[in-house]
């Protein structure tokens, strides 16, 4: 009896370092691999607004118009981290052929198009607006929901995907130099919230007020609250059942949520700078160019990567550390989401809001251009300083690709946006622009991203539990893909449950 249980717990013992050593991408793969298989997902968002916009496909929404929802803005993604995944621009190309034939079809005829029916989310969080039919200061942009929530889609995707064989594992996250596609999922879930917390900045700034330094900590503690319980759950959850981790990724006992928990306070706090710094973008930089060189001129660089770990701060000295890189990250979201999110007020006649439109694309073509100057200046080894990518330790060349890359992205689906759904920028009422809004984004899309955080908690949890009954690294290909397109689903039922529900979770 003592044989045998000491066999399988040696067993169990062996399989955890198997994992543990698994989860690791190693050097990752090269960048451009990452926005190829990254643009699968605007790629088959274009197909769906070409179904949308020139045939109605999703208006009314049926079971139909559910499941091809749900193959184009979740499997795609899916299949594009698997069985696609040394052939991603293959993959592309076949969502884009359907897409080039559907649109040289002729439109649907305006007469057998039906209204729209806007859901009960919907309709409740509009109704006390569109009474006086009046625009905001602030819209919410189709663009920016189909960007976080196909990010948000294919962060919960690789959660789990990653602990299958089928997951190539340069995709995985780096030991500690290089660039892969989990490394730039955590970093694009700090941006994104930086781009949405930009919201109270904005409606402080149209009423004309400014929120005191106590008041704003009082708030942004009380955001912070959630996330830092679930970082105990999380740490108590895998300490307790001996959960496969890899310590190099945040320390001992930190984890991602601790650091999202910790970043509405310290944002508070950096908002006081804005008096003495041009914008967030500039306090970004500064931030991150600061901790680059305390990196570069002190021993800290080497102390987080090799250093003993003998105390509460040295075994968790890459989570500590790292936070003011993502720090810097949502900073940087949160200027981008200062010129994406406002609505201009000198709405004129005739080509007003195609002018506005432009200036927009403009904006954002800029910004792109700028971020990626400065990562391709900070990484180049022959014309600039030749520093590496980190995500341990959040550098500064990380901070500049996580940056240029979801500006890029963001850019792209605006694009995207404004060619294929204009009515949203022409509308003249809140009634009108939430139709125009509904129209202009996929459902699926839109339940990720209305309950993102509970989404992810969820994800979490069903990670979990398939790693504690199905030993991932053994099972075929086709076992695999049965059970990640089972999570897929499951995923997506609860998401647009909740908003069919009209349930939001603010965590």
């Amino acid at each position: 009896m003592d044989t045998g249980a000491a066999s399988s717990a040696a067993a169990a013992a062996s399989y955890k370092q198997r994992k543990e050593d698994f989860v690791s991408g190693l050097s990752g793969g090269s960048v451009a691999e990452v926005n190829y298989v990254v643009a699968v997902g605007p790629v088959a968002f274009l197909l769906w607004s070409i179904l949308q916009s020139r045939q109605y496909f999703f208006k009314p929404y049926t079971p139909l118009s559910f499941v091809v929802d749900f193959l184009l803005n979740v499997v795609a993604s899916l299949l594009a981290i698997t069985l696609y995944a040394n052939t991603t621009p293959l993959l592309s190309g076949l969502i884009l052929v359907p897409a080039i034939f559907l649109y040289a079809l002729p439109p649907r005829p305006p007469g057998s198009r039906k209204k729209l029916k806007l859901p009960p989310a919907a309709a409740s969080s509009s109704s006390s607006q569109t009474t006086a039919g009046q625009l905001g200061v602030l819209s919410t942009k189709p663009f920016l929901t189909t960007y976080r929530g196909l990010m948000m889609i294919m962060t919960c995707l690789a959660i789990l995907a990653v602990d299958f064989r089928l997951f190539p594992r340069r995709f995985a996250k780096v030991e500690t130099w290089g660039t892969s596609l989990m490394d730039i999922g955590v970093g694009s879930f700090v941006f994104s919230a930086g781009v949405v917390g930009a919201r109270p900045v904005l409606k402080e700034l149209a009423a004309g007020k400014t929120t005191p330094l106590m008041q704003r900590l009082l708030y942004s503690m009380r955001h912070s609250f959630p996330l830092l319980v679930l970082g105990v759950i999380r740490l108590l959850s895998v300490k307790g059942l001996d959960y496969a981790e890899h310590v190099t990724e945040y320390g001992v006992h930190w984890n991602f949520f601790f650091t999202l928990g910790f970043l509405p306070p310290f944002v508070a706090l950096f908002q006081s700078a804005l008096k003495f710094v041009p914008s967030y973008a500039a306090l970004a930089l500064i931030v991150a160019v600061g901790y680059q060189v305390v990196l570069e001129s002190t021993e800290l660089q080497p102390f987080i990567l090799v250093g003993p770990r003998t105390d509460l701060f040295s075994k968790n000295r890459e989570g500590i550390c790292s936070f003011l890189g993502y720090l810097a990250i949502f900073l940087a979201g949160q200027d981008t989401g200062m010129y994406v999110l406002p609505r201009s007020t000198t709405r004129s006649s005739g080509s007003g809001t195609g002018s506005q439109r432009k200036r927009l694309l403009l904006t954002m073509t800029a910004w792109t251009a700028l971020w990626t100057a400065l990562y391709l200046l900070t990484t180049d080894y022959k014309y600039g300083a030749g520093v590496q990518v980190s995500r341990r330790l959040a550098n500064l060349p990380y901070v500049l690709w996580i940056a240029a890359f979801n500006t890029a992205n963001l850019l792209g689906i605006c694009v995207i946006d404004t060619v294929f759904f204009p009515g949203h920028y022409n509308a003249t009422d809140a009634r009108a622009e939430k139709e125009a809004y509904e129209t202009a984004t996929s459902p699926v899309l839109r339940a990720f991203n209305r309950n993102g955080l509970a989404i992810f908690l969820v994800a979490n949890l069903l990670t979990g539990l398939v790693n504690m009954t199905v030993p991932t690294l053994d099972v075929s290909p086709v076992v695999t893909m049965g059970i990640l397109v089972g999570y897929a689903a499951t995923l997506t039922l609860v998401a647009v449950g909740l908003d069919r529900w009209d349930i939001s979770i603010k965590l």
